[in-house]
């Protein structure tokens, strides 16, 4: 099996390297729009998972503004990221490949955290931390639905 065949995998674990409910909040919103993915994908399926999933991805985005947000390279903010880049990356992932692709998907989200963590202060510094974590959300989101978007396919979601 090549990269290639892991790149959405990858991707959506740089996406939960910044945001930890991202990843599984977009492909929440890609199977309630009726797209499939490749990988199999059991608790997203469930509305009680799904619909948590798209609320706690929005919790995240608001959350992250307020001055008592903790670091993400905190331990539960890292275990978040291993969570749902596990998850997301195992969905993204070919058919029969959900392990690699949980794997890559977290070897990816743990140490980016650190480098986007480092990105994020610098640009706190310079704007503030609201103008600074709506621009990265901004930037976040739209990867992350990005990367959904050409990794599913319509027609397949439940």
């Amino acid at each position: 099996m090549s990269i290639r065949n892991l790149l959405s995998s990858i991707l959506i674990g740089a996406v939960a390297s910044a945001r930890s409910m991202t990843p599984m909040a977009t492909i929440a919103t890609a199977r309630l729009a009726g797209r499939g993915t490749s990988g199999e994908l059991f608790l997203l399926d469930r509305p009680t998972f799904k619909y948590g999933a798209l609320a706690m991805g929005v919790g995240e985005l608001f959350g992250d503004k307020m001055k008592s947000a903790p670091d993400r390279t905190v331990f539960l903010g890292l275990l978040a990221r291993v969570m749902s880049a596990g998850i997301a990356g195992a969905a993204l992932a070919p058919k029969g490949r959900e392990k690699a692709g949980a794997a890559a998907a977290v070897a990816t989200a743990v140490p980016l955290a650190y480098l986007t963590l480092a990105g994020r202060k610098q640009a706190m510094a310079r704007i503030g931390q609201t103008r600074s974590g709506l621009i990265e959300d901004a930037l976040i989101v739209a990867a992350g639905a990005a990367i959904v978007t050409m990794a599913t396919r319509p027609g397949h979601g439940r």
